[in-house]
């Protein structure tokens, strides 16, 4: 009497059903993940400059004298510093995870901001504008657009020393949508 021999695996056939049905999700998978990690390198980017801006204006409460940011425009780096002695307080560098954010600032090519013992925005000890906006893009993920994939960030600081960031791309809508700049 045969008798057959129980056979263990894949055949070649249920194999490759598995790599095509893989590569079809992968297909649409493929760019999807591609715009997440843009905006989220956008939103690190944003991220790590609102640390910046916040350790100024604390440390320049904290300390009871006027501290000072300066940019790394256009990369997302920082250095925060004691405005009168330029004692060095906390830096950041952008390759800690935000190496493809790009920043533009307003006034065009200002790059410092200096906070007062009260926390608000002082002019700069140099004379130079001090930083009101910063745009945050990704040159490498296309264009921002409001219905488009890509989502750009702008952060505000008021002269009271008021950090927010928002969308530029939201329209103003009634009631007010938190997420659009004013």
């Amino acid at each position: 009497m045969l008798t057959r021999l129980a056979t263990a695996g894949f055949s070649v056939v249920e194999l490759m059903v598995v790599m095509v049905v893989i590569g079809i999700l992968m297909a649409f998978a493929v760019p999807t993940f591609t715009e997440f990690l843009s905006n989220q390198q956008i939103r690190v980017g944003a991220d790590a400059v609102i640390s910046g801006l916040q350790v100024a204006r604390g440390e320049a409460i904290r300390r009871n004298l006027s501290v000072q940011v300066a940019i790394d425009v256009p990369n997302s780096g920082w250095v925060v510093s004691e405005s009168a002695s330029g004692t060095m307080v906390q830096t950041r560098t952008h390759e800690e995870g935000s190496r493809n954010a790009n920043l533009t600032t307003i006034p065009n090519g200002t790059t410092t901001l200096t906070f007062t013992p009260l926390g608000g925005v002082t002019g700069n000890s140099d004379g130079s504008f001090s930083v009101q906006q910063i745009d945050i893009d990704n040159p490498g993920g296309g264009a921002c657009q409001p219905s488009g994939p890509m989502r750009c960030l702008r952060i505000l600081v008021s002269g009271g020393g008021s950090i927010r960031m928002c969308d530029p791309n939201l329209p103003v809508t009634v009631p007010p949508d938190p997420r659009a700049c004013p």
